[in-house]
């Protein structure tokens, strides 16, 4: 019998940080829960950093992950949205380092690859195939929390790919 591993999923950003958290165990792969943490433009930056330092070691105290799964920052040629994801995403690094998981880093063509078989994968084909792994009867919202359950999911993938490479499965 497989022992049940619990990544931590992350789609970073200011207003809205998706997170999901899913059990995989063997080829299985089963989502715990997800949401997005929303923070409102007219607070002062670091409280809304704040709220996703909080919010975030909420989840991994209540769900125990192991393992954290982030996306990388896509430059979409706005410097002020970039340099805001990357506070975000430099928040959720520090919330998982605190709390020891192991961290693993996907381009957002790579996270798309892993679930589509194509690096260029519109969101809606995305959103089904994480629908369609987890099993679930509608497909996850708001889209930034289906985005964090897609990095946790091409994990799993890469996780399950290097355990068989290694024929340690």
């Amino acid at each position: 019998m497989t022992t049940e591993l619990r990544i931590l999923g992350i789609d970073p950003g200011l207003a809205h940080a998706g997170w999901g958290v899913i059990a995989v165990q063997g080829s299985r792969i089963r989502p715990l829960a997800y949401v997005s943490i929303a923070t409102v433009a007219s607070e002062e930056l670091p409280l809304r950093l704040a709220r996703i330092y909080d919010e975030l070691a909420a989840v991994i105290l209540k769900y125990a992950p192991e393992e954290l799964s982030i996306e990388t920052i896509y430059h979409k040629g706005n410097p002020k949205s970039s340099v805001a994801t990357a506070q975000a995403r430099g928040v959720a690094l520090v919330t998982a380092a605190r709390r020891s998981l192991k961290v693993s880093e996907y381009a957002p063509a790579a996270i798309k690859q892993a679930l589509v078989g194509s690096g260029s994968a519109t969101k809606q084909q995305v959103q089904f195939m994480v629908r369609n792994v987890l099993g679930l009867d509608h497909t996850p919202e708001p889209d930034h929390a289906a985005d964090a359950l897609a990095a946790a999911i091409c994990h799993a993938h890469h996780r399950r790919y290097n355990l068989v490479r290694d024929k340690k499965v």
